[in-house]
């Protein structure tokens, strides 16, 4: 602990960088943790009911069902009968524009990990080189003093730990938030796919009445 304080106190000016990093990504994590489970919702429950409303052609009731759901899967919902009742010869490429927009609400802050996991360690190496150049000026002037280069090596490599943690824990939440966005893009895909199939079976049926004719 005694040497946990004395490189506070020596090397708090390249501690600092790290230090901000460290509140950054508590800031973040807490901020994607809260939106993540304010939108999280059930896509296994709520396909059946769009698809029993899609087969009785009923849109207002999927809209219903949208409004019901709230949240990103919501929106996306929402918008996917816009699309529908609107333009359903161009309904792939509308949603994926659609779809893309809420998945770049979902990654929002998601780099500032990504990049505080590959810059946190190197900040904690420049405190620990510069940590060990001081002790070695230290050890020029006051001579061959074996307690003080331990002492000084110690507080250097407590920089560069304080920066891989903070890495590591970037990384962790990093890759974590991203399966997590992956899982609403797979939400977006079967609610794409669900509406397609009654677009291609639409348009079968069309085809089949022309040919008819």
């Amino acid at each position: 602990m005694e040497l946990l304080w004395n490189s506070i106190k020596m090397d708090w000016p390249v501690l600092l960088p790290i230090l901000v990093c460290a509140l950054l990504v508590v800031q973040v994590v807490i901020q994607r943790m809260s939106v993540y489970n304010k939108n999280r919702r059930d896509i296994n429950k709520l396909i059946p009911r769009v698809q029993k409303e899609l087969a009785a052609n009923n849109l207002q009731g999927v809209q219903n069902i949208a409004v019901q759901c709230g949240g990103v899967i919501g929106e996306v919902l929402e918008e996917a009968v816009r699309i529908f009742s609107d333009q359903r010869e161009g309904f792939s490429r509308s949603f994926d524009i659609s779809a893309t927009l809420a998945t770049r609400k979902l990654e929002k802050h998601l780099t500032i990990l990504g990049t505080i996991g590959g810059v946190a360690p190197f900040l904690g190496l420049f405190g620990t080189v510069v940590r060990i150049l001081y002790t070695f000026q230290d050890l020029a002037t006051q001579g061959n003093q074996s307690a003080a280069v331990a002492m000084g090596i110690g507080s250097a490599l407590i920089a560069t730990a304080f920066g891989l943690i903070v890495a590591i824990i970037a990384v962790v939440f990093y890759n974590s938030f991203q399966s997590v966005v992956k899982h609403y893009e797979d939400d977006f895909q079967l609610i794409k796919l669900l509406f397609l199939s009654f677009v291609d079976s639409e348009e079968a049926a069309s085809q089949k009445s022309a040919s008819n004719v």
